[in-house]
């Protein structure tokens, strides 16, 4: 049982050490979003890689949408020349800490959903509202959407190497139950 998975979203989050008028960045750049009324950041869109950044004005930002830590990086360097445009000089390289990364997949099995609820600890399966089973792990941090076609979404990891300790911890514990039927 092998499982082929691709990120499909990293959320980080960086400090650029500044504040940033967030006022005045929505006036000069056409790409963003700013309702302070209702939200305190402003969305920042980046076309390439397509991704969204809030900045804050405290100068955290937090960057989505993109599948790899360099795209973090190229991305959180164009909000740094976007906002050299209204005079805020970033001199420190900002440290990127991952929250979060998605990755979709699948396992080369079919798999029945009613079995693996009552088999495995920490799920939940209400097939008449969502037709994924979730499945947590507690270490590494990860939670799992399995689908009977054997497809699956992991959340929760913070790096690659969790990602691949929770799918290995996954199969694992999938053939440990299934093995456990026969």
């Amino acid at each position: 049982m092998s499982a082929n998975l691709s990120v499909q979203n990293i959320v980080a989050t960086a400090s650029l050490g500044k504040p940033v008028q967030l006022t005045r960045l929505a006036r000069v750049q056409s790409n963003t979003e700013y309702n302070p009324e209702q939200f305190p950041g402003l969305v920042l869109r980046i076309k390439k890689p397509k991704s969204a950044v809030l900045v804050f004005s405290s100068g955290n930002l937090v960057c989505t949408g993109t599948k790899s830590i360099a795209q973090v990086r190229e991305v959180i360097n164009q909000v740094i020349k976007q906002l050299r445009k209204i005079n805020v000089k970033v001199t420190d390289k900002p440290k990127i800490t991952v929250q979060n990364i998605v990755a979709s997949g699948s396992i080369d099995l079919k798999l029945n959903l009613n079995f693996l609820a009552l088999a495995l600890e920490n799920t939940e399966y209400e097939p008449e509202q969502f037709p994924g089973l979730v499945y947590k792990l507690i270490e590494p941090n990860a939670t799992f959407l399995l689908f009977s076609n054997g497809k699956l979404v992991c959340t929760g990891t913070k790096n690659k190497a969790q990602l691949d300790e929770s799918m290995v911890i996954l199969n694992k514990n999938i053939k440990a139950a299934t093995e456990g039927k026969k």
